[in-house]
């Protein structure tokens, strides 16, 4: 069974999904409406599918038949609403990506927190091997959740700038959040990537910067930062200090 989700006209009452063929749905409902009155149906349906738990959205298509009353200024409007919508399987297989993803990444964290001055660690994150892996997910989901009113969810405003609005809309859909989240992944892990490769280089701690990395990449690049900076006024800060020392009196 497939419950509505999705902000309806007031008037709108007893909406009930049926299937109707493969990866369609049919949304039966009625309402009253004025006769020189419109009321319009958001174009985007988000459905959430009780046996999965996972909401997904569609495009609605509306078919319409009209019930005459007595009253000339009323009548009783029954529509149908059908929309294209992902099916079962192609949410679960996000999900299931989803999953594999986050712990496709955990081993190189792992490696480059407790093993960082071992020789293969160094080998393995030098590797693009990856960002191929983590690219080819985010390409194939971001396929299979792109629908026509993608780019204006994007670019909702008269700039073509993104808005708060259009992208919590764009959000709604369970594929969306998918290739979202191995977008993080893939950056995050480069991000991580670069700060090891920089410690390495520069003999700078970096442990404590992938561990929040990990979890909140920005402070974890912050962190990195400040502590290279830190390290390295501190290290010709000693340097100076040595050749002062030196010096004959």
């Amino acid at each position: 069974m497939v419950g509505v989700n999705f902000q309806a006209p007031p008037s709108l009452s007893k909406a009930i999904l049926h299937p109707a063929g493969t990866n369609r749905y049919a949304l039966g409902y009625s309402r009253n409406v004025s006769r020189n009155g419109t009321q319009k149906l958001p174009r985007v349906l988000s459905f959430k599918d009780s046996s999965s738990e996972f909401f997904s959205s569609g495009r609605l298509e509306l078919r319409t038949c009209h019930d005459m009353h007595q009253s000339p200024s009323s009548f009783n409007q029954r529509s149908v609403v059908t929309a294209s919508l992902p099916g079962a399987g192609s949410v679960k297989l996000a999900a299931e990506l989803f999953t594999l993803a986050t712990a496709f990444v955990v081993p190189f964290y792992t490696v480059m927190i407790l093993a960082p001055k071992w020789e293969w660690t160094i080998k393995v994150m030098r590797s693009e091997m990856p960002y191929f892996v983590l690219g080819a997910g985010y390409i194939y989901l971001l396929a299979l959740s792109w629908t026509p009113e993608t780019l204006g969810l994007m670019f909702a405003s008269k700039y073509w700038l993104p808005e708060l609005a259009g992208i919590t809309k764009m959000f709604s859909s369970t594929i969306t959040v998918a290739s979202a989240w191995l977008h993080l992944l893939a950056v995050d892990l480069f991000a991580g990537r670069q700060m090891f490769l920089d410690g390495a280089e520069h003999n700078i701690e970096t442990r404590h910067s992938l561990v929040l990395c990990l979890m909140m990449c920005p402070i974890g690049i912050f962190s990195h930062l400040v502590t290279k900076n830190l390290t390295l006024y501190f290290r010709r800060r000693e340097e100076s200090l040595k050749k002062i020392e030196q010096q004959p009196y």
